[in-house]
């Protein structure tokens, strides 16, 4: 079984910010792409960022030059740094990780969600 535990979340002010981390952990033979979503209340999820293996990545139009998302393949771990934090950042944020398994099929796992709260 693969796990992916998050961390980081919390309360910040608006122009704040704040830093997630998600580590997985398990049987793993290697990890795809991994990223970070959200889902504020009465909302769907949503796509925040997303990064390959290689370090290529992808962004929300709404977090573009506020968020960078990162990663430490040795560590199997996922970052996203968010700054200038904005009251419409406030979300639960989940990380997923698309992983091979030792069987050679790729799934994708998600962690349990951390919460983002952004005061004005």
């Amino acid at each position: 079984q693969v796990q992916l535990v998050e961390s980081g979340g919390g309360l910040a002010q608006a122009g704040g910010s704040l830093r997630l981390s998600c580590a997985a952990s398990g049987i793993i033979f290697s990890i795809n792409a991994m990223g970070w979503y959200r889902q504020a209340p009465g909302k769907q999820r949503e796509l925040v960022a997303d990064i390959t293996r290689g370090g290529s990545t992808n962004y929300a139009d709404s977090v573009k030059g506020r968020f960078t998302i990162s990663r430490d393949n040795a560590k199997n771990t996922v970052y996203l740094q968010m700054n200038s934090l904005k009251p419409e950042d406030t979300a639960v944020y989940y990380c997923n990780a698309d992983v091979l398994n030792s069987d050679y099929r790729a799934r994708r796992y998600w962690g349990q969600g951390t919460q983002v709260t952004v005061s004005s």
